[in-house]
């Protein structure tokens, strides 16, 4: 699903080059649900933002089944992301004026699917996620979970092949962490998602299938569970 290749991300701080990944390589297979732990500074956040298309490399390669998302256009890569990556954020990133179902149908505004399809596939995902009964209800009168429950309902909507998480349960406590995990874990072995995961917490990568360890840009050590 997943091969990096030689990959490497710098940013410059004046006449100082800052090396935030160093020729890393990384595979991960169809169907695997992986985590990314390390330090603040690693590089996991930046890796998974490289695999998902959302920043570019500085070198190497990502190759996402089978397509190098560094040789696509800006435009083109818009159009991959939206068709095949879900994603989950530590904050959830939902619109506060937005009702959870208006939140869920967002990625499908990028997509030309018909408004029948579009309301069928929203109220499926919020099934799929234990809110059918909150639909109509914004942000603010949800909880934590709840919310989080609606950010994967939206990662779910397109129905992606890959779903990248960013510290998915860091802002929750730990009954809604773990709900959040044994989701994403269902996802995993039932709709066998390929899932990328950055967290903190090592009770939440126990949830993964592998464990990676980033530290100062470099792959450390990998231990499956």
């Amino acid at each position: 699903m997943i091969d990096v290749q030689g990959l490497g991300k710098y940013y410059q701080r004046g006449d100082q080059q800052i090396t935030v990944l160093d020729n890393l390589h990384l595979t991960v297979g169809d169907g695997e649900f992986v985590a990314l732990m390390g330090p603040s500074g690693s590089g996991k956040s930046t890796l998974l933002n490289l695999i998902a298309g959302i920043d570019r490399p500085s070198a190497g390669r990502i190759i996402v089944d089978g397509i190098d998302i560094g040789e696509l256009s800006e435009s083109e890569l818009a159009k991959w992301r939206a068709r095949h990556v879900g994603f989950i954020f530590q904050f959830y990133n939902l619109i506060p004026v937005l009702t959870a179902a208006e939140n869920v149908a967002l990625p499908l505004t990028l997509t030309d699917c018909p408004a029948a399809e579009r309301a069928d596939r929203v109220a499926k995902a919020l099934a799929a996620v234990g809110l059918s009964d909150r639909a109509g209800h914004i942000p603010s009168e949800l909880s934590g979970g709840q919310q989080q429950r609606v950010a994967i309902a939206r990662a779910l909507i397109t129905n992606p092949s890959l779903i990248v998480a960013d510290e998915p349960t860091g802002d929750l406590d730990r009954k809604s962490a773990q709900d959040v995990l044994a989701m994403l874990q269902q996802l995993n072995r039932e709709r066998g998602k390929t899932i990328v995961m950055v967290t903190h917490d090592p009770k939440a990568a126990d949830a993964a299938g592998r464990v990676v360890h980033l530290e100062k840009g470099q792959l450390m050590a990998q231990a499956s569970h």
